[in-house]
């Protein structure tokens, strides 16, 4: 199946080294050069210097980019060069308005277009084990899964296009939920003058666990926060998810308090921060004597 990925960054560039690990051979294309070239050297896929080059005569097309804009150049720029029949597979966390756009114009010109956000993060994309939910026609989807799963650990078909979207939005919804109870766990741990360390080994094997707690409880208590899925993109997320519920009547309203602790973050230098950095907004506030 001869394959096109567009957008190499922190989670695209591990895909596509997944992707041709598995047997798929690969053209890839990045906005900045330089990052395509050294992928395809790594991974002996091939340099694309456009979208087009990367979309010529391709089965499937992958892209993994920054929001709905860069999706609808993207796609714009690669349906005139793709095989017959050919899939587009979008990994980017786009408005399920989006999706619905990009298929309908996929579908005009004898293509497919599946939005396939994905949950876990750039260390589930370097070990290829990433969670797709996905929105579309289902044969086109059974079609390339075979190709997906060199990345994935699970992949879900959740109905028509936007069905993907939506759901990633549940995903972040409840991210942001989690990872503030956490962040407040931390801090009440702290200012009470338990050890951080016992309290973890204390909890995290009842009702409290969670992936958020085992992979960011130490980190929250060290003040680390330079890794990991970056603030600036939450709130993207968190934005497309508020716009949402707008329009179907949801009432989000510990999403939107977390959304502005973000916002509070985002002021304190923290952009790039890790999501977990909503314990940092509680740690100048000091035991009292």
């Amino acid at each position: 199946m001869k394959t096109g990925f567009a957008g190499l960054g922190v989670m695209g560039a591990p895909m596509g080294r997944h992707l041709i690990a598995a047997g798929f051979p690969a053209a890839g294309y990045n906005r900045s050069p330089d990052k395509a070239l050294t992928w395809a050297a790594a991974t002996g896929g091939t340099f694309a210097a456009t979208v087009a080059d990367a979309a010529r005569d391709a089965e499937l097309f992958i892209l993994c980019v920054g929001n709905d804009d860069d999706v609808r150049q993207v796609v714009a720029e690669a349906l005139p060069h793709l095989a017959p029949g050919a899939v587009i597979v979008d990994h980017t966390t786009t408005s399920a308005k989006v999706a619905r756009e990009m298929s309908a114009l996929a579908a005009g010109q004898g293509a497919f277009f599946i939005d396939a956000p994905v949950s876990g993060g750039q260390a589930g994309a370097e070990n290829g084990q990433l969670s797709v939910m996905a929105g579309g026609d289902a044969d086109a989807l059974a079609r390339v899964e075979p190709a997906l799963k060199s990345y994935s650990k699970a992949i879900q078909h959740m109905g028509p296009s936007g069905a993907g979207q939506l759901t990633k939005m549940v995903n972040q919804i409840c991210i942001a939920g989690v990872v503030q109870g956490l962040a407040e766990a931390v801090h009440f741990a702290q200012q009470a003058g338990l050890d951080t360390d016992a309290a973890y080994a204390a909890v995290s094997k009842g009702a409290a666990q969670s992936w958020q707690m085992d992979n960011r409880w130490k980190t929250m208590a060290e003040g680390r926060f330079d890794f990991g899925f970056a603030v600036d993109w939450m709130r993207k997320d968190l934005g497309l998810v508020l716009d949402e519920a707008r329009a179907n009547g949801s009432h989000l309203a510990l999403t939107a308090l977390v959304d502005q602790f973000y916002s509070e973050v985002q002021s304190m230098g923290g952009s790039r921060w890790d999501t977990s950095s909503l314990a940092a907004r509680l740690q100048d506030r000091k035991r009292p004597a």
